[in-house]
């Protein structure tokens, strides 16, 4: 599967838009990551453990739009886009979305 974040695969020519795919996952903290990411916030720098979480949901999310563009037999998807929203305290959803496409 193509996966691009422009609107257009380089060199291939798109015969057919098929709809849009997404793929999302809602994740929350942890206490054992939110005490070390306390004393993190203390003395500053990166927390590491919510870096790891959040990239863990970004790779979730993106597998699942990727299972949805299979599902319509898609070749590619174009204009991919990441979003996230906080659905409450502590626990955020990171939605993959974009347009499903067959190539030439």
């Amino acid at each position: 599967m193509l996966i691009t974040t422009t609107d257009f695969i380089p060199g291939r020519e798109i015969v057919e838009v098929i709809d849009v795919v997404r793929g999302s996952t809602v994740r929350a903290r942890n206490l054992g990551r939110d005490i070390f990411a306390g004393l993190k916030n203390l003395v500053g720098g990166e927390i590491q453990e919510y870096t790891r979480l959040m990239a863990d949901a970004r790779e979730q999310a993106l597998d699942r739009m990727i299972a949805d563009a299979e599902e319509v037999d898609a070749d590619a998807i174009i204009n991919v886009r990441f979003a996230t929203a906080a659905v409450m305290q502590g626990a955020s959803e990171i939605l993959a979305y974009g347009t499903a496409v067959r190539l030439k």
